[in-house]
């Protein structure tokens, strides 16, 4: 039997959002069922209904050895027809599955599609969990009617909850503006603890809205959402098989279509859809698989943000940083270490760094100000602050991590058994 994650584990400073905060969307329905695809007894396999008409864009891992849904839902996204469905399991990532595993990916859309009277590519599929083992197909199939028969507009919670992993949390949530003297709303969920380094986190989210968004304008928002929150986290480094962000749009407001750039009405939705996204995203840092600390890197002064964002990355992917950050040890020469193995053609004489308002390094070397009972401090705490100055540009990139604790290695150890 797989082990749970501690039972004193608990997300960094993050508080679920309650059922009652989360906002029904007008055209979205969802319900779970379970298809007892490991050894557990929760509801692990998800169903969304979405309303005719509905549109839907997508970001998904560059993975080469993408999950078989992956490939299927972007092939379902290609065909540019509306979109009636998403169904998501957990417990099995059915990926490294070959064949088999598409062609029970086309066996699970045909059964939604006859569930909700539409066509099977109108279907979006989604997996998590395990690699390499192939879908409990039949007992998946069987749960279908059971997600039908539960669909609910109300049951975002629920939602959440059935496609968690390693996740201690269910993570959602929802927003609702005004625009154009109309309120639309909209509402997401997420799943997400390790193998956590976006590159487009196992990271998986859905957010609907009821706002008339066109098609090409969510392939245009969703992208630049994911570039602004998912792809701003890392847990670990390890990108997934099957990362997926998917943005739908019901048209269920009853509201003339938000089809350019320059509709006053659009301003307030991206906003909105971007809080949600940063919210779920950060909070999949937050439980981060045996995570105690939350870390926000930001690096400035670079030449363009690709090289702002390598530094980060650098820093958040260390290994002796992360344990420094879990030992609360202020052996702050990791950091700068990682500073110079970003592969940036940096002038050292010109880097600076703080935590949180504590200047460490100045123009390539320590401080004098700096006390190591101020960096000992600083890094006692449970969100933390590292602010890297290149000193050769104006550009800026900003990264979410944690540290990397005993948790996580128990965690993986045991993922399987």
């Amino acid at each position: 039997m797989r082990r749970s994650p501690p039972a004193d584990a608990m997300p960094v400073n993050y508080t679920p959002r309650q059922p009652e905060e989360l906002l029904p969307v007008r055209g979205v329905a969802l319900g779970t069922a379970a298809a007892r695809i490991k050894n557990w007894s929760r509801d692990d396999l998800l169903l969304i209904a979405l309303a005719a008409g509905s549109e839907a864009a997508g970001v998904f891992t560059r993975n080469r050895f993408c999950a078989a849904p992956v490939t299927v839902c972007r092939e379902h996204l290609a065909r540019r027809d509306s979109v009636r469905a998403l169904v998501i399991n957990a417990g099995n990532a059915n990926a490294g599955t070959g064949a088999k595993g598409l062609a029970d990916v086309h066996a699970i859309c045909g059964a939604v599609g006859v569930a909700l009277g539409c066509e099977a590519h109108q279907v979006l599929p989604f997996s998590t969990g395990v690699i390499m083992e192939p879908l409990p197909i039949e007992r998946m199939l069987a749960a279908i009617p059971a997600c039908r028969s539960k669909l609910g507009a109300d049951r975002w919670d629920a939602a959440a909850r059935a496609i968690m992993t390693t996740d201690t949390v269910p993570k959602a949530a929802s927003r609702r503006v005004r625009a154009g003297g109309v309120d639309l709303t909209m509402s997401g969920v997420a799943k997400g603890s390790g193998m956590i380094a976006p590159n487009l986190a196992t990271l998986l989210a859905f957010v609907a809205t009821d706002a008339p968004l066109s098609r090409p304008l969510l392939d245009e928002l969703t992208p630049e959402i994911a570039a602004q929150s998912f792809n701003r986290i890392t847990v670990d480094g390890d990108t997934s098989t099957n990362d997926s962000f998917v943005l739908a749009a019901t048209h269920g407001a009853a509201v003339p279509p938000i089809e350019r750039r320059d509709d006053p009405r659009l301003a307030p939705v991206r906003d909105a859809l971007t809080e949600i996204a940063v919210e779920l995203a950060q909070a999949i840092v937050r439980d981060g698989e045996g995570a105690t600390k939350f870390i926000t890197l930001v690096v400035e002064g670079g030449r363009d943000a690709a090289e702002c964002d390598r530094v980060a990355r650098s820093i958040a992917h260390s290994p002796l940083v992360k344990t420094a950050f879990f030992a609360s040890d202020p052996n702050l020469g990791r950091i700068l270490s990682a500073i110079g193995n970003a592969g940036a053609d940096l002038d050292p004489l010109r880097v600076s760094f703080w935590l949180d308002e504590v200047l460490v390094v100045v123009d390539g070397g320590r401080a004098s100000s700096y006390r190591e009972e101020d960096g000992k401090r600083v890094m006692a705490k449970s969100e933390i602050a590292v602010r890297v100055a290149l000193g050769r540009g104006e550009a800026r990139a900003t990264l979410w991590t944690c540290d990397l604790s005993h948790g996580y290695v128990s965690i993986n150890a045991d993922y399987r058994s």
